[in-house]
């Protein structure tokens, strides 16, 4: 175990002094992208919609937006994160076959790209954290655990995305892929409005999907409305996904870094 987590952080610490030199650009969006949408949304068109008797809890709908995406933000900074860049490693640089030339495992490879994707998702998630802070939305207490949540979120897709892009010998799957996947859980998952609010076939189906579970539980941490046993569902869907995810992409990854 302790030679599998040194080589991990081997990988971490790859990704890491990668990231040295484009950490500004990906900060500056971090706290922009947050910003412009509750600016535009969260105030604009927050100004224009009734939410008496349709939010939980009473709640405006720039917190109940910004509490959504923040889950949802994390879900697309976590595919994308375990989409092209994994592909670019496994194909295109083969950086993963250099790696595993080395005593670097392929679970350790698989390891130290998950502690990178949690590092990446921490950032995101608490630069978005600041933004909805500085708008009024939740307190410290109900925010931190927030992030927490949206982590997970995050991580649940990454690794199932991770495992999905090393099988891959090109990038060009991965439009069908958030066309069809990715943008319609944005839209359908409770982001912008409860799913109470969506036809019937949707509304039965939308508790399946995990982005979902993401929003329902970050929310319900920013809005103190989360119950133990929903807690405990929602948890347990992600973490199931995490798991799911990491080991199929342990098996292809061994797959293909062993023939």
């Amino acid at each position: 175990m302790g030679a599998l987590l040194r080589s991990a952080w081997c990988v971490f610490q790859r990704n890491l002094l990668v990231y040295r030199h484009v950490w500004r650009g990906s900060l500056f969006m971090g706290f922009l992208s947050p910003l412009l949408f509750l600016l535009s949304m969260g105030l604009g068109v927050g100004a224009l919609v009734r939410t008496e008797g349709v939010l939980p809890a009473g709640a405006s709908f720039l917190t109940f937006l910004g509490s959504g995406l923040l889950a949802s933000t994390c879900m697309q900074t976590g595919s994308f994160e375990s989409s092209f860049p994994i592909v670019g490693k496994m194909v295109w640089r083969r950086n993963y076959e250099a790696m595993f030339a080395t005593p670097v495992s392929v679970g350790a490879i698989v390891l130290g790209e998950l502690l990178w994707l949690a590092a990446r998702l921490v950032m995101v998630a608490a630069a978005f954290a600041c933004v909805l802070a500085a708008f009024g939305v939740g307190t410290l207490a109900s925010l931190v655990p927030a992030v927490a949540a949206a982590v997970l979120t995050g991580l649940a897709f990454g690794a199932c995305v991770m495992a999905y892009a090393a099988t891959l010998r090109d990038g060009a799957n991965f439009n069908a892929l958030f066309r069809f996947g990715i943008t319609p859980l944005f839209l359908f998952s409770g982001v912008f409005f409860p799913i109470t609010r969506l036809p019937a076939p949707i509304r039965w189906l939308a508790p399946t999907t995990p982005l979902f579970h993401g929003v329902e539980l970050t929310r319900g941490l920013v809005l103190g409305t989360l119950g133990a046993q929903a807690a405990v569902i929602h948890v347990t869907y992600l973490v199931v996904m995490v798991g799911l995810g990491a080991s199929v992409a342990y098996w292809i990854f061994r797959r293909r870094l062993w023939t």
